[in-house]
């Protein structure tokens, strides 16, 4: 499984993986962490366009990003997501911690 992500001026894009379990969340932690730690990321945004589905572990990968950024006086941005996914945030406080851009649908 490979990664995708988007850097540039300070900040990151993480294109989230379709599921995100223990063995995504574990190497998305590292992969994360090594990305900030070596280009000074600022500002963290999470692309949740392709994810269907995310457990503790997603979360608390999310939390500990959220925690990294805060110490630098960083930010972590969500974005696109599915309504399944907007649940698993709320549920678990997320919304307190991350941004959760809003998507304006024009129908």
């Amino acid at each position: 499984m490979e990664f995708q992500y988007e850097a540039g001026s300070g900040s990151l894009r993480v294109f989230a993986p379709r599921e995100i379990d223990e063995c995504a969340a574990g190497r998305l932690r590292t992969e994360v962490d090594e990305l900030i730690d070596s280009y000074q990321i600022r500002h963290l945004i999470f692309d949740f366009s392709n994810t269907e589905f995310m457990d503790s572990s997603g979360i608390g990968m999310l939390i500990g990003r959220s925690k990294k950024m805060g110490y630098t006086g960083g930010s972590v941005e969500a974005e696109h997501l599915s309504a399944r996914v907007r649940k698993i945030f709320a549920l678990a406080g997320l919304p307190r911690l991350i941004t959760v851009k809003e998507e304006r649908r024009y129908d």
